[in-house]
């Protein structure tokens, strides 16, 4: 986790445990390109198994994908918690969500092992940034702005959750939160067209 900040505004940029899971599921079950916003496959990549037999007396493959993108949302809305809980092997919270509750079931396991191995790639990631400086373009976008405009920064909050995502991009959720991926920022010309004229707007 990183935080910027000055007199009345703060930039946070961290990972979530939630929505690497969910990424892993969606991934895993060959889902594809689906919820909003419709991110990029993860990365390492993870091979796909046939989810119709495991979802066929519970609506599917599209019970599944309607139930994963409701709680990729759900996920969004209330990180960082995990809504609903997580609780293996019955995952009894999601009796609602009965296909996507089947894939949990089969592969919740190897769904943890992945998420865990990304957090701690994360981690080491983010130290040697710090190390090196490669967040100081947060502020340098923030101070550039007050230069333009002649005054301070309006009280703001911007997060930007970072995933491991083969294509490095962002995805603009709300105003005051990003999607990105993780690598997005070792090429800060790349970085600063994402993440910019959303600075710019909220300053």
């Amino acid at each position: 986790m990183h935080h910027t900040g000055g007199p009345g505004w703060r930039i946070t940029m961290d990972t979530s445990g939630p929505l690497m899971l969910a990424l892993y599921l969606r991934d895993v079950t060959g889902l594809g390109a689906v919820g909003f916003p419709a991110v990029a496959p993860a990365q390492p990549a993870i091979r796909a198994a046939d989810a119709s037999q495991l979802t066929a007396k519970v609506g599917g493959v599209a019970a599944l994908r309607t139930e994963w993108e409701q709680w990729w949302a759900d996920l969004l809305q209330h990180h960082p918690r995990m809504r609903p809980e997580l609780a293996p092997p019955m995952f009894t919270a999601f009796s609602h969500r009965p296909a996507l509750q089947r894939a949990l079931q089969a592969h919740f396991g190897s769904a943890l092992s992945w998420a865990r191995e990304r957090q701690s790639e994360y981690a080491r990631l983010s130290a040697e940034r710090e190390s090196l400086g490669a967040t100081d373009i947060l502020a340098e976008l923030v101070q550039d702005r007050e230069m333009e405009l002649g005054r301070n920064a309006r009280d703001f909050s911007l997060t930007i959750l970072e995933l491991p995502l083969a294509e490095p991009r962002a995805w603009l959720m709300e105003p005051d939160r990003i999607l990105m991926s993780q690598h997005l920022l070792d090429d800060q010309q790349n970085f600063r067209s994402y993440v910019q004229p959303v600075v710019e707007l909220l300053v």
